[in-house]
């Protein structure tokens, strides 16, 4: 039998507790601002911006939502996916400009933690 869950998308309560945490910190690096015109970016893209090591800093942070899937023991197969979600957004970020760009449309981190529920929720 499941438990309940605080979020429909996981598993258990301590799974819930982890993805809500991660789904947290993935809107705070990449939707977090609204921009005029509706359109929300996140921190980021803003770290981003910070020539030489903004998108070091970003690859890190996003770095942390894949090893938190690694301690639930996701599988390597999603673990993959995850890591090159973060490594597209940093290889590409680096290029001026167009990697600006594309750092606040990417959104790696929504992306790799609706991998990890999706995960979470197919595998109870």
């Amino acid at each position: 039998m499941k438990a309940k869950s605080a979020n429909p998308n996981t598993v258990n309560k301590g799974h819930a507790a982890i993805s809500q945490r991660l789904e947290r910190l993935a809107w705070l690096l990449d939707s977090s601002i609204r921009l005029p015109g509706g359109y929300r970016v996140g921190l980021d893209g803003v770290i981003g911006l910070i020539p030489g090591i903004g998108d070091l800093i970003g690859a890190g942070l996003s770095s942390y939502i894949v090893v938190e899937a690694a301690r639930l023991k996701v599988p390597l197969r999603v673990l993959a996916r995850m890591g090159l979600n973060v490594l597209i957004e940093f290889v590409v970020g680096i290029v001026p400009i167009f990697g600006d760009i594309f750092d606040f449309a990417f959104k790696a981190n929504l992306r790799n933690v609706r991998l990890l529920n999706a995960y979470l929720r197919n595998n109870a």
